[in-house]
């Protein structure tokens, strides 16, 4: 049974900061931006976690395995370098929507992402202990990219494709699973994903296909933490490149059909 830790991280009143006293260079907001998600990913990184940019202004990170007092470290790193703060809520669950939805809403209480008042809220569940199968995640790729699109197409028509695929990968793990699912550049997507068959995976690639005529392929690993998992699914999509195969498990066998 998976056990997945969710922490949503908010910039504190991001939205009047970035038009006050006037509005700032979209420039220097995007390179805030894209300096803060690397500190914050590189911090969980160095605890085994795992931080997705999604919005920006609120990034979404599988944290198995850190603690309150971690996050409140990060925290105070962050209001000592930046000109912005930001909220941590944090949740457990089985599946991974669930853990989502608790950790927003521990920070819907404290108030408005837009409340000057609310800043720099830590509220949470920490998991006491991991164990082996806690974390489990998807690696998707999309298959021979560079011969079907990169070295074919223009790079803004080879975006398009890549997240129309993206997008329905996306919809239909969340819908079907319960799962988060996040583009990290490239051709990859990274799905935290809840206990699911062998044939829930092929399911997937096969939506997609259907919906966008897209060809996915997808590596599945599990770990205690979101580093563990996420480099056995690495090795799993391995294994699917040099055997021509759509999915491939690393390790102890995904939820029995």
């Amino acid at each position: 049974m998976t056990t997945t830790q969710v922490t949503l991280v908010q910039i504190d009143n991001y939205g009047p900061w970035t038009v006050t006293p006037e509005p700032r260079r979209e420039m220097d907001l995007q390179s805030l931006q894209s300096r803060l998600f690397a500190d914050i990913a590189e911090f969980l990184g160095h605890r085994d976690g795992y931080a997705f940019f999604t919005r920006f202004d609120n990034m979404i990170a599988v944290t198995n395995g850190i603690d309150g007092d971690a996050l409140a470290t990060l925290q105070e790193s962050i209001g000592n370098r930046y000109p912005v703060t930001v909220s941590l809520g944090t949740a457990v669950s089985d599946r991974p929507i669930d853990a989502l939805e608790a950790a927003n809403g521990r920070l819907q209480t404290e108030g408005s992402a837009q409340d000057e008042a609310r800043t720099e809220v830590l509220a949470g569940e920490y998991l006491t202990e991991t164990n082996p199968g806690d974390v489990r995640i998807a690696h998707f790729d999309v298959v021979n990219v560079t011969g079907k699109y990169t070295d074919r197409l223009n790079e803004f028509d080879t975006f398009i494709d890549i997240e129309r695929a993206y997008a329905s990968l996306m919809r239909h793990l969340r819908r079907e699973h319960g799962a988060l699912s996040f583009f990290v550049g490239g051709d990859n997507v990274i799905a935290v994903c809840p206990d699911m068959p062998e044939s829930a995976f092929s399911e997937a690639v096969d939506h997609v296909v259907a919906d966008v005529d897209v060809e996915l392929q997808v590596g599945v690993g599990h770990g205690a933490s979101a580093h563990e998992a996420g480099f056995a699914a690495k090795h799993a999509l391995e294994d699917c490149r040099h055997a021509g195969t759509a999915v491939e498990l690393f390790g102890a066998p995904a939820a029995s059909d």
